[in-house]
């Protein structure tokens, strides 16, 4: 299993990219926010989901570690296959899908190119509680090719020392988040 690879980033295509590692280029499916933000020739890392299937084998991309769990549990949905899930991830940053999904938001997700209501309903039910508390209440509303917010480094290295999404999500809540990286982990710990 690839679970992330670091390189060059030598081509973009509508969806995905090239990365350059050590001479071999592998092709990696990325949402929108994160093509957006990838410039070519950069040293990128990229955390990875490996799909093989019986006709195929795909990669799937994300910037953030907390972007690629959301990912896992949105594939875990019956009826949302990989495609969707990027979909559904390219609306906005990966915390506005999560706080979405939290708010139980069905018409955001069914913005989404490929998910339809009933589709966006099942993703509601099936991950509501498990994405973790919202960070605000409210619809939310899809970005249209902005810049792409800052990942949340506390989040993410919450998650890398095993902490499922929502656990993470809920240590942080009230945690100051201007507060440094290292700070803001100390104090998630601690509740």
């Amino acid at each position: 299993m690839i679970s992330h690879l670091k390189g060059i980033l030598e081509e973009k295509f509508a969806s995905s990219v090239i990365i350059d590692v050590n001479g071999v280029g592998y092709e990696v499916a990325v949402t929108s926010q994160d093509f957006d933000s990838l410039n070519l020739t950069d040293q990128i890392k990229l955390y990875t989901y490996h799909k093989i299937s019986e006709n195929d084998e795909a990669l799937y991309g994300f910037t953030s570690l907390a972007a690629k769990k959301l990912f896992e549990l949105l594939i875990s949905v019956n009826g949302i296959g990989p495609k969707a899930a990027m979909s559904i991830l390219s609306l906005a940053s990966p915390e506005e899908v999560r706080n979405a999904i939290a708010n139980a938001d069905s018409a955001f997700v069914s913005k989404a190119q490929g998910v339809g209501k009933k589709s966006a309903e099942r993703v509601i039910v099936d991950l509501s509680d498990k994405v973790g508390l919202p960070t605000h209440y409210g619809a939310t509303v899809a970005q249209t090719k902005t810049k792409k917010p800052e990942n949340d480094e506390a989040l993410d290295a919450l998650i890398a020392l095993g902490f499922p999404l929502k656990e993470a999500t809920a240590a942080l809540e009230n945690v100051d988040p201007t507060l440094p990286v290292e700070q803001r982990i100390r104090l998630a710990l601690k509740k």
